[in-house]
């Protein structure tokens, strides 16, 4: 016999298998013998009185062995399946892979970038020397965006699609269990480029395809039809079925788009600044305590403020992290945060954002690119205005809301370095001006916040695609060619690992369908 059961657990004993079966045994009202185990099915902090405990939702096996459940990936061989070309390698190309593979269908994907471990030696060029690689840095290569950029799995809305799915897929390649259970699963960047190596593995092994340092510079159809795409390279590879997987910083894909006339839309956006503060403050103010106890992960934090009719937001808050240079091309300043599996570093860091949509932009009417050139633009002056070779421009918290240029700039993680600027001119005016009347709300929210120890490094612009790429609602094809499946963040259609992989699962499966 089964029970689910919730129970409050301390901090301390989280781990201790005997001390929760103990107190599942009490809340249940029965003998501790009876019980054989007590698997902890969600698990979550609750902060919100002094004393911080875990709320664990317990599922208790009496007088019976609870079977283990494990978690593999298995296939049959699909090397003389019908091809289907996946543009991108990040978790919508992989993910819409390994759909395809159980389908039947043999996928051929296609990354412009490199394997992770090639990758590796670009990033440490882009951080240490601040030399962009167009093909090769923090968003474009094997695992995309996410691989390097931290790994939250926090999406846990079934809406769209099975988020338990792609969880255990990923445990089924290596990623720990806990984030079967955790409220705010994490993987670390240390710790996925295993994984997607090893997903590489499973899609190779049954009979697919991945070709890295291959760029689309064309897809070609044929009387409204999907016939095949055209590499950088000159060669043509054929196929009735391309699922476009490209990630939102591909821009030159929406210029295939234009040039062929096929329907885009703008779309809106977010944009801001990276703001970090000494992991210990927030812990500080999370935690309710002065040292964080040792059984307690790093604190984060979600805050989020109306302005007049303007929302602004915390993203993609990363514990114990680092932030760092995400620009594709040359010329522009771009950053993004990451943290270690064991969230370990000193510093707190977290995009900041101000929604931008298209009335906050010049533009003419069907002008679908005019937030793309918005966002661009923000990134150049950023780069203009830094200090070179990726040095960002960078300000503390109260000198920016109060309209003064720092003097200093606080010890930071951002490895190619900061200087010192005031962001209003980097930032439009809108921009600013929202964040300047957040922040000290922030601070209200969240005691501790609104200090000068805090640094905001420009600019966090990737937070998704300023442009859409049209499909229809039920085939998920393009409207205007047949076989052409938009997918995932690049899309429009995705925000984050886990829902842009149940993105390239749902256009997988929709080639199933007549």
């Amino acid at each position: 016999m089964q029970k689910e059961i919730e129970l409050a657990i301390i901090p301390e004993k989280i781990s201790d298998d005997l001390f929760i079966k103990k107190e599942a045994s009490k809340k249940l009202n029965i003998s501790l013998e009876r019980i054989k185990t007590a698997k902890i099915r969600k698990r979550s902090i609750d902060a919100r009185s002094k004393k911080v405990v875990f709320r664990v939702r317990l599922v208790v096996s009496i007088d019976e062995e609870l079977e283990e459940q494990t978690y593999q990936w298995k296939s049959e061989n699909v090397s003389q399946g019908r091809p289907v070309i996946i543009i991108g390698a990040g978790p919508a190309g992989l993910f819409a892979a390994l759909q395809c593979i159980e389908d039947g269908f043999k996928p051929i994907i296609l990354e412009r970038g490199k394997n992770v471990k090639d990758r590796r030696r670009d990033l440490a060029l882009l951080n240490r020397e601040g030399l962009v690689n167009s093909e090769s840095n923090y968003c474009f290569g094997e695992g995309g965006a996410g691989t390097y950029s931290d790994g939250k799995l926090y999406t846990r809305s079934n809406k769209r699609g099975d988020v338990n799915r792609v969880l255990e897929l990923f445990v089924a390649h290596g990623a720990p269990s806990d984030i079967l259970v955790d409220a705010r699963p994490h993987i670390g960047t240390n710790k996925l480029p295993h994984i997607i190596e090893k997903i590489r593995e499973s899609i190779l092994t049954a009979g697919g395809e991945i070709h890295f340092d291959t760029k689309v510079t064309d897809i070609e159809t044929a009387f409204g039809k999907v016939k095949g795409v055209r590499l950088a390279s000159g060669e043509q590879l054929l196929a009735d079925s391309v699922i476009l997987a490209t990630g939102h910083s591909a821009r030159d894909i929406f210029e295939i788009f234009r040039k062929h006339n096929w329907a885009l839309e703008a779309k809106p956006f977010a944009l801001g600044v990276r703001i970090e503060h000494p992991q210990a403050l927030v812990d500080k103010a999370q935690y309710h305590c002065d040292v964080r106890s040792e059984f307690l992960p790093p604190a984060y934090y979600s805050l989020v403020q109306q302005v007049g009719e303007r929302g602004v937001f915390s993203f993609c808050m990363c514990p114990g992290g680092i932030v760092a240079p995400c620009a594709t091309e040359e010329g522009e300043i771009v950053v993004n945060g990451w943290s270690p599996s064991k969230r370990n570093n000193s510093f707190a860091n977290s995009g900041t954002v101000v929604q931008v949509g298209l009335q906050d932009v010049p533009h003419q009417k069907g002008d679908v690119f005019s937030l793309l050139d918005f966002q661009r633009e923000v990134e150049q002056r950023a780069f203009r205005l830094g200090g070179g070779r990726q040095v960002a421009p960078a300000q503390r918290m109260v000198d920016f809301v109060e309209n003064r240029v720092s003097g200093s700039l606080p010890v930071n993680s951002y490895k190619p370095g900061t200087v010192s600027v005031k962001l209003d001119e980097v930032l439009p005016d809108f921009v600013a001006t929202a964040l300047k009347r957040a922040l000290p709300k922030f601070g209200e929210k969240m005691r501790g916040y609104f200090t000068n120890e805090a640094i905001l490094i420009g600019v966090e612009s990737r937070t998704s695609s300023p442009v859409r790429i049209l499909r229809d609602t039920d085939t998920l094809q393009h409207p205007d060619v047949e076989g052409l499946f938009p997918c995932g963040e690049g899309a429009g259609y995705a925000g984050g690992i886990v829902s842009a992989a149940i993105d390239g699962i749902n256009c997988a499966k929709a080639l199933k369908k007549p």
